[in-house]
């Protein structure tokens, strides 16, 4: 087989050898790095050459923390209310009912990336569109939803089933009848029993692919790779087998909130991934979900919500003994857990168990993810550093946004929400810090933007004007920080530092090129950066 040259500005990761002109490529690994005249010489006459001039090479940047399947059904099985941008109702109708009118055929009608705001709907709002077949309002977060009364009853939503999940959860009228909000519990049980197929879940993974290459990024951690569609794990394992899979996914599979036994589950996973595991789907922990979101009010927060005295969050996997024993199990099999951790009750909670697993174990090197970290005492970031588990932080949500700051201010109070997402520290603390973006969750898949906000803490002006401003600015950090967040750092989350995350002999030849310096340039430039390519086993998967 022919080798590869690659030309350009390279920009390795590795400390030895920061900087390089140019690799050579062979059988899907890098066999040099250094110099042009050297590597033209090693690479021969015959080599496929690959010459992006003056632009920038970097590792691949790899996301810790998505949705794939989710992803993919978002792009193209539902009528995406994103168009709309923040909450607009009268919008989204007119979504809605193009989306309906397109898709006469379908039976059941799902909508996804609702912005929640201080006006309150119910059922009727959907009734309204569409009254005859079932149909759904999914928030941004996939924490909420509303459904309309059609949907209501598919789901078996009523008066038993709100008092089964109490009244925070599944909201009720005057009458105490379900009113279609529901959130958190009802909503995860509901997800995977919607509409769809086999088939399906693999058109949606292969949408998510060509986004998620596009976008530069060339391996993935699914989050519950299971969570929305019960067969995207066969899906992703078949998709392989017919060599269309290119994205490398590192996959945690869902466990049910306070499973009643988590040895049995880890050994279910186990299962799995020695049947459904290969070189691009890749089984490596379990994903377990302790808290909700904090604008739907249901963040496990260290304090009561400021408008609900005696109420602090949804405490949704809250079993102390049962997560040490989920940990320690993963730990015999040489996986982690990785948890929704978004209120600071949650995150205390589950590094206590990190603590007490760590006991059992002796294992101080389990790289168990905790995910999103919107509030985090001091005291649990330098426990983070101290129990080596990895924050994975979101730099594209740091922003002071209008609405949802006031919002999070009447919830916790205007100095807990001016401390939210710590990223600086925990890199203080010695931690391995992953950025994330949580999509489609979060409605940005988005590299030069990560590199932007986890800077300057807000969005560019050219790109939302003034709308957003800069909140926490002390947790700014580094470039050079920010990309290790993005490749290094997260090869290391899946224990896969030795394969990739750097340019370096040996390693998978994964790259993406951009027509910017993301370590020098001016902040704005990096700002409005365009991928020019994505190469993924040393072979061009994207090109602008």
């Amino acid at each position: 087989m022919a080798h590869t040259l690659i030309l350009g500005n390279i920009i390795t990761m590795d400390e030895k050898s920061p900087f390089a002109k140019a690799a050579v490529v062979k059988n899907g690994v890098f066999a040099y790095i250094g110099s042009a005249e050297e590597a033209k010489i090693l690479a021969g006459a015959d080599a496929q050459v690959l010459d992006y001039g003056d632009n920038y090479i970097y590792p691949g940047f790899i996301e810790s923390h998505c949705h794939g399947c989710f992803a993919g059904e978002r792009a193209i099985g539902q009528a995406n209310l994103m168009e709309a941008g923040l909450t607009n109702y009268p919008k989204y109708r007119e979504i809605i009912k193009d989306f309906i009118a397109k898709n006469p055929q379908r039976n059941f009608y799902v909508a996804s990336g609702w912005v929640e705001n201080e006006e309150y709907v119910t059922k009727s709002y959907l009734d309204e569109i569409c009254s005859e077949k079932p149909l759904i309002m999914q928030t941004s977060s996939g924490h909420s939803m509303l459904l309309n009364t059609k949907a209501q009853e598919w789901a078996g939503i009523n008066a038993e089933s709100a008092k089964k999940w109490g009244y925070d959860l599944v909201h009720v009228d005057k009458n105490g009848e379900p009113d279609g909000y529901i959130c958190e519990g009802p909503v995860m049980e509901i997800m995977p029993k919607l509409p769809k197929t086999f088939e399906d879940a693999k058109n949606y993974l292969l949408a998510w692919q060509d986004f998620a290459l596009k976008a530069g990024f060339t391996a993935v951690g699914d989050a519950g790779a299971e969570a929305v569609h019960p067969y995207a794990p066969k899906a992703y394992h078949e998709l392989e087998e017919e060599g269309k899979l290119k994205l490398r996914t590192y996959a945690y599979m869902l466990v049910p909130d306070n499973v009643a036994d988590p040895k049995a589950e880890i050994a279910r996973i186990a299962a799995q991934r020695a049947e459904l595991s290969g070189e691009y789907f890749h089984i490596v922990g379990a994903k377990a979900f302790l808290d909700g979101v904090t604008e739907a009010h249901t963040a496990w927060q260290n304090q009561d919500y400021l408008d609900t005295p005696g109420y602090h969050g949804a405490e949704r996997f809250n079993d102390h003994d049962k997560m040490v024993q989920l940990i320690v199990e993963a730990d015999k099999e040489g996986m982690s857990v990785h948890v929704h951790s978004e209120g600071g009750g949650a995150t205390h909670f589950m590094l206590g168990c990190i603590e007490d697993a760590e006991k059992i174990t002796g294992d101080l090197d389990q790289r168990n993810v905790l995910a999103h970290l919107h509030f985090v005492t001091d005291e649990d970031i330098q426990r983070m550093g101290a129990t080596g588990s990895v924050p994975a932080v979101p730099p594209l949500w740091t922003a002071k946004v209008p609405g949802n700051y006031e919002q999070e201010v009447s919830y916790v109070g205007e100095e807990l929400t001016n401390q939210a997402y710590p990223i600086k520290s925990f890199y203080d603390a010695g931690a391995n810090v992953v950025f994330h973006s949580d999509y489609p969750v979060s409605p940005m898949l988005d590299i030069k933007l990560s590199f932007y906000t986890a800077e300057k803490r807000t969005y560019p002006k050219d790109l939302v004007g003034d709308i957003t401003s800069p909140r926490n600015v002390k947790e700014a950090i580094t470039r050079e920080q920010s990309l290790r967040a993005m490749t290094i750092n997260v090869a290391r989350q899946f224990r896969q530092e030795h394969r990739m995350g750097s340019i370096e002999f040996g390693k998978i030849a994964n790259m993406t090129v951009f027509n910017c310096d993301f370590l020098h340039d001016d902040i704005e430039k990096i700002g409005k950066a365009n991928v020019i390519a994505t190469i993924v086993d040393g072979e061009e998967v994207y090109k602008a």
